[in-house]
């Protein structure tokens, strides 16, 4: 048993969409040892945990396999006991039908340290984002949350309240049990005129909306095809119709996002800020060389250099790292210049309060080659740090014009260890020729509706050989620059 003590938060993800999480949920996310989650949360969330986080997916969905409620408390106190801080990541409320109660009662029974954070719950957020309010003050000043799961929520005495109650009656998990729900309620004398809706996916990316009365809902719901997980809403309120007027660009576009956890969390939020609804797959990892005796020689004796060239975002972080790590002033660097790629790599500089000196108009690696020929003199040596599998390009260039210049290698990206799937969204994303590689390499495939979209010529030679489906390559290399080239291609469709 660890010396540590170990504790477990009951968070709540809320529901659908991964930035409906409270910041107390997501700063805890950001510092667990373990994250104990259920199939319904979105899996962007999973992209805040840190490094080496511990993930255990307990399942919790209708007609999927998943862990038994025991199984589940079991896993919670083991690792509690293990000295690791877990987080229990349970969609929507953990004590709205989340049975969060049970694991506290667990957790107690061990004498496990544990604090709950509340989440947004579906029962509100699925049909207010539906343009359903749950109450309104000349309709429904009550509404009424249900459980439509199990037969023990069908006993004819209940229904003969649920169907008496004034205000709106919310049902969760009831979609395969929506026929039973409306004929019962209709029996025990609910007018059959009462408006009713069912929205599939709530609060998400393929949302759907069916409304109707409770005499038709089953059959419309049933004609339209709506899967779980559902909510349903009786009552008066379902009649407004609050849906937001304001719409983004990228409004029902969804895209996968692929590469490191930096890139992909940068541009899923750009993304999701635009109105699309962005799948993280970072898929490739940072592998720093620990043991790299050129890297650690050269920043030593930083000053035989004139230019220092970063060639990505994640270059310079490891530029930056590795100077602290050697315990180098950074007004060591006086005097010397800096060129960089792009916007992106630009801005992780001026994080340390260097303002870049070098950087082409085009963000792509031809640019930077020649921006850097035009800029250079023969008494100038430059210094390029990147990544192991740098597009030569940079290096043939210089030579061309016989640029003195050191390249170091100080990173590689390689893929993780993960299930590869189809990918099936409207667009998947590419920032390098390398990362598409390790994607079909990996065993990733594309859909033939998806449309690729990637950084570069470089890039775009590398995915014709692994696949044919369509792509549209982005003028500038950057988040921006991916995703003015899908605002371009949606608009074309208007």
């Amino acid at each position: 048993m660890s010396l540590k003590k170990g504790r477990v938060y009951l968070v709540g993800a809320g529901c659908g969409d991964y930035d409906l999480i409270t910041v107390r949920g997501k700063t805890l996310l950001e510092k667990c040892d373990t994250a104990v989650y259920d199939s319904l949360i979105d899996d962007r969330l999973l992209v805040f945990l840190k490094d080496g986080c511990e993930k255990i997916c307990v399942g919790k969905r209708s007609g999927r396999h998943s862990e038994t409620q025991e199984n589940i408390n079991r896993i919670l106190i083991e690792k509690a006991k293990e000295g690791k801080t877990v987080v229990r990541l349970k969609g929507g409320d953990p004590f709205v039908f989340g049975r969060g109660g049970e694991e506290i009662l667990a957790l107690q029974s061990e004498n496990i340290e544990y604090a709950v954070v509340p989440g947004i719950s579906s029962a509100v957020a699925v049909p207010e984002l539906a343009g359903i309010p749950v109450t309104h003050r000349e309709t429904s000043r009550s509404f009424h949350v249900i459980t439509g799961h199990t037969k023990d929520d069908f006993s004819a005495e209940k229904f003969s309240v649920y169907a008496q109650l004034d205000g709106s009656l919310v049902f969760l998990m009831g979609l395969s049990n929506l026929k039973y729900i409306t004929e019962s309620l209709i029996n025990y004398g609910k007018d059959t005129a009462t408006q009713a809706a069912v929205i599939s996916n709530g609060a998400g990316f393929g949302q759907k909306i069916v409304k109707g009365t409770l005499e038709s809902i089953y059959d419309d719901v049933r004609n339209a095809g709506l899967t779980a997980p559902a909510v349903i809403v009786i009552g008066d309120t379902v009649g407004f119709d609050f849906s937001q007027t304001l719409k983004n660009p990228l409004n029902n576009v969804s895209v996968t996002v692929t590469g490191t956890t930096g890139f992909v969390q940068k541009l899923a939020d750009r993304l999701t800020a635009e109105g699309a609804s962005a799948a993280p797959l970072d898929f490739l990892k940072i592998k720093e060389y620990d043991d790299n005796k050129a890297f650690d020689d050269g920043l030593q004796n930083i000053q035989k250099y004139s230019l220092i060239v970063l060639t990505s975002v994640n270059g310079a972080e490891c530029f930056f790292k590795r100077l602290c790590g050697l315990n180098i002033d950074i007004r060591t660097l006086l005097g010397i210049r800096f060129a960089v790629i792009g916007s992106g790599t630009a801005e992780a500089l001026k994080q340390h309060g260097i303002i870049p000196d070098i950087i082409p108009e085009q963000y792509t690696t031809e640019s930077l080659a020649k921006k850097l020929v035009e800029s250079v003199n023969e008494k100038d040596r430059l210094l390029i740090l990147r990544a192991e599998k740098g597009s030569k390009t940079l290096t043939d260039l210089l030579d061309q014009y016989d640029v003195s210049y050191d390249e170091i290698k100080i990173y590689d990206v390689i893929p993780c260890e993960r299930e590869p799937y189809d990918v099936d969204s409207d667009y998947v994303t590419f920032a390098s020729a390398s990362g598409a590689q390790a994607f079909f390499e990996s065993g990733y495939t594309v859909s033939d509706k998806t449309k690729i979209i990637c950084i570069g010529d470089i890039t775009a030679d590398t995915l014709k050989r692994y696949t044919r489906v369509s792509f549209g390559i982005a003028k500038t290399s950057s988040a921006e620059g991916i995703i003015n080239i899908i605002k371009e291609i949606e608009n074309e469709k208007i």
